[in-house]
């Protein structure tokens, strides 16, 4: 696999010591949650006159041992009563739970730790001082949420520390609730988010991505819930979707929705389910970073819901700081949209949805094939696939299922006749649609583009097969394969900008393209990152060797593809053995711990550099002494990889078709797994056509076969 090189830059969350400045209060409230605490802000404003002196502060604020301990000194220390409302339990913020406790059985305070979700913690109960009445009653205002609530809450502690207050119980929101009216006879855009937004009057983003869907031609329709795993929403949301049956579908909530089943309640709708990121970042921490995105944020909104089969689309709101009002010392934080973001994801649903609205035979296709650097410069090159076999076998395959791929029927030489040049070429005009900054890149790596440029493409009745184009110099290709810093050339933007405009939907074939590594954000991307710039907001599909789902990461966060894993060739005895294969293992662990961990990433890549020099494969890399890990281990990966693909010569696969039966007794021999094997070539034929007709595409595990991965 290949790393991705990124800075972290102001998107790593540091933790580091702070003092946060505020003076004691009566209340202090402490949450990781935003909406919470800027609905509390606006609760006790609307009755500040009656309610005790409060304090509100992000826990996220208060990692730092020393911050905690500061806090704790000079704020709650002072307090008459503390709550913390902690999303993951104790474990998650433990230091500052325990402090807490321990001061107010000290002082005699009470303290109310909650869990920051619907379900009870007795581990979070032990902690408090809090009688277990009281305590069950400040959870429910919380868990119903919304001002009233949250008012009455309030209240209800002025109550604890004695003032006369009348206040009201907690009233049930509903677990569901529905904006929007859906118009007849267009297609519906299911919108997800949390009804903690909804309930903080947060809903700028929601609201500003209804509205761009609209002028798509979709009928959005909005949902609020606490958790796409609530037993009591899972009744309504079913019902929504059996009644409006959505064409795409939008979630902004977080983690993955699995049940025990391997389902999730957005699979009754049978669609694309888009990963929409409400970023827990400011605009300008985005803006600055190459990464994209928090390592909370990755983890929450990309790495686990992908776990579900989404597609990642954009961030399309950030974090913004309201006037702080100094009577609470708070300064309340709300989701500000970004219009442009809202916008590409908008046009990408509506790309989707009419996909699946377009009947197949009226379906533009382009089939575009990898083009990997080989040895002996082997054109059409893609890992452990016979791409030739393989483009003929999926027109084959479209042509029998509706699709109009013209009067003949295709074959393999004629799919090598395109790669060998003999077909018709198009001319195209250089793109005249870029910014003047992006203009101004392309002309620095690559001059003034020429008048016009010629591309080979077979016409398959309204299906484009072509070659990926060179992104740079035919002279460069296989270090310029991954340059994250230099943009494609004038002829790469203006095929693809040429082909965009004619299909409805793109298929790239095998592993693995150029595209998925132009220069830009590593994730969330923004309308100066090259994939976009050069993809626009087109569905994808991705047939990917399976037994490489670090490379399959970028096609899917970066192209927002759906990748369809095929199975390897039959495996030879050659391959990694030893400390390369330890060092493999090492290298995979580091991309994925990358963005995540930024303590366990310097160890790893310590560790790998070290064993490299350990067992000569430093030497053979050209590494030198003293050079940047990042720089080292970039070159180490390339080396493994190739080695890697060395192994890789007992024939190779064809998509959507079984091996002969001597090729599956091997791979069930070397997987121990016959029936995956026999069932793998059904598997991927319709999983091509499900994403094609825009409908779910069940997720599925990765990895090597021979282990056990996939």
């Amino acid at each position: 696999m290949h790393v991705l090189a990124t800075e972290l830059a102001t998107l790593e969350e540091a933790d580091v010591a702070v003092d946060l400045g505020q003076s004691p209060a009566d209340i202090v409230v402490l949450s990781f949650s935003d909406s919470d605490l800027s609905a509390l802000a606006a609760a006790w404003q609307q009755e500040a006159d009656l309610l005790p002196t409060m304090r509100l502060a992000s826990l996220k604020r208060l990692k730092h041992p020393m911050s905690v301990d500061l806090y704790v000194e000079n704020v709650v220390a002072r307090a008459r009563l503390v709550i913390v409302r902690c999303l993951g339990g104790l474990d998650y913020w433990r230091y500052g739970l325990e402090h807490i406790a321990d001061t107010a059985r000290e002082h005699g305070i009470l303290f109310a730790a909650l869990p920051g979700d619907d379900r009870a913690d007795p581990r979070l109960a032990s902690v408090s001082t809090l009688a277990a009445g009281p305590l069950a009653t400040l959870d429910r205002f919380f868990r119903e949420g919304g001002p009233d609530n949250l008012r009455q809450a309030l209240r209800y502690a002025g109550t604890l520390l004695g003032r006369d207050l009348a206040w009201a119980p907690p009233v049930p929101v509903g677990p569901v609730s529905v904006l929007g009216r859906a118009k007849p006879g267009l297609p519906v855009a299911l919108i997800v988010f949390y009804r903690a937004n909804l309930m903080a009057a947060d809903t700028a983003p929601i609201t500003a991505l209804m509205e761009a869907l609209d002028r798509q031609g979709l009928a959005p329709l909005a949902v609020a819930l606490n958790s796409l795993k609530d037993p009591l929403a899972r009744p309504e949301l079913k019902a929504l979707i059996a009644t409006y049956k959505p064409s795409i579908i939008l979630n902004t909530t977080a983690f993955s929705a699995r049940a025990e089943d391997d389902t999730t309640v957005l699979d009754d709708a049978d669609a694309p389910v888009l990963q929409v990121v409400l970023s827990g970042s400011p605009r300008a921490a985005w803006d600055e970073s190459q990464r994209g995105l928090s390592p909370a944020d990755l983890a929450m909104n990309v790495v686990l819901p992908e776990l579900d089969g989404r597609l990642l689309t954009r961030a399309i709101s950030f974090k913004s700081e309201a006037t702080a009002d100094p009577r609470l010392e708070f300064a309340g934080v709300h989701h500000e949209p970004a219009a442009d973001r809202i916008d590409y994801v908008a046009r990408l649903a509506a790309a989707w949805a009419k996909l699946r609205c377009t009947p197949r035979h009226e379906r533009r296709l382009a089939l575009v094939l990898s083009d990997y650097p080989a040895r002996g410069g082997r054109t059409g090159y893609a890992v452990g696939l016979d791409t030739a076999a393989s483009a003929a076998g999926i027109l084959t395959l479209l042509k029998a299922e509706g699709y109009d791929t013209g009067r003949r029927d295709w074959r393999a030489a004629d799919i090598e006749r395109l790669l060998a040049g003999d077909v018709e070429h198009v001319e195209i005009s250089p793109t005249d649609s870029l910014s003047p900054e992006l203009q101004r890149q392309l002309i620095e790596a690559w001059g003034e583009p020429a008048d016009a440029f010629r591309l080979p493409v077979l016409r398959c009745g309204k299906v484009l097969v072509l070659l990926q184009p060179d992104r740079g110099s035919a002279g460069d290709r296989k270090s310029g394969y991954h340059d994250t810093g230099c943009p494609p050339s004038h002829a790469y933007v203006a095929a693809y900008a040429w082909v965009r405009d004619r299909i409805d939907a793109l298929i790239h074939l095998g592993t693995h393209g150029t595209l998925e590594w132009l220069p830009g954000k590593a994730l969330a991307l923004s309308s100066g990152c090259w994939p976009e710039v050069v993809l626009g907001p087109l569905p994808v599909i991705y047939p990917f060797i399976v037994n490489n789902p670090g490379e399959a990461v970028q096609a899917k966060r970066r192209l927002g593809a759906v990748t369809i894993g095929h199975l390897t060739p039959p495996l030879s005895a050659a391959g990694l053995h030893g400390p390369l294969a330890e060092l493999e293992g090492i290298i995979e662990e580091y991309a994925a711990a990358d963005g995540l961990d930024r303590r366990r990433l310097a160890y790893l890549e310590e560790e790998i550099v070290e064993r490299a020099w350990t067992n000569g494969l430093a030497a053979d890399c050209g590494l030198v002494k003293g050079e940047p890990n990042r720089q080292a281990i970039a070159k180490l990966d390339a080396q493994l990889c190739d080695i890697k693909e060395l192994s890789i010569r007992d024939g190779l696969h064809i998509f959507g078709q079984s091996p002969d039966e001597e090729t599956m007794r091997l791979l069930a021999a070397a997987t121990g797994a016959e029936a995956a094997v026999r069932a793998s070539a059904d598997c991927e034929r319709a999983a091509l056509l499900a994403a094609l007709d825009a409908r779910l595409v069940a997720p599925g595990p990765a990895g090597a076969p021979s282990r056990g991965r996939a």
